[in-house]
């Protein structure tokens, strides 16, 4: 994971942030909607593995996918995509 998609540079700058980790079949499914949604939209997004952070393991362990949108904690464990196109409709 760690992977920058649609943007280079930080997590900070891309719109959409799922936490996750390698190996979990929500993680994957959160990622291709939301890999799907953007790509329609034309907004950033990024994947970040909490194994990799002990503070991101410690805060999300168990609700992972946690899925942030414009540094706001949008959905976990399911994305729902008409949910998240809402949320991106949003200026």
């Amino acid at each position: 994971m760690s992977e920058e998609r649609g943007l280079e540079g930080t997590r900070g700058l891309a719109r959409v942030v799922v936490y996750g980790r390698q190996g979990c079949h929500l993680c994957e499914e959160a990622v291709g909607v939301v890999q799907r949604v953007c790509a329609e939209t034309g907004d950033t997004w990024t994947e970040v593995d909490v194994d990799d952070d002990g503070d991101l393991l410690d805060r999300f362990s168990e609700e992972v996918p946690v899925t942030f949108v414009d540094g706001r904690q949008h959905d976990f464990w399911r994305v729902d995509e008409t949910r998240l196109r809402a949320a991106l409709a949003r200026p």
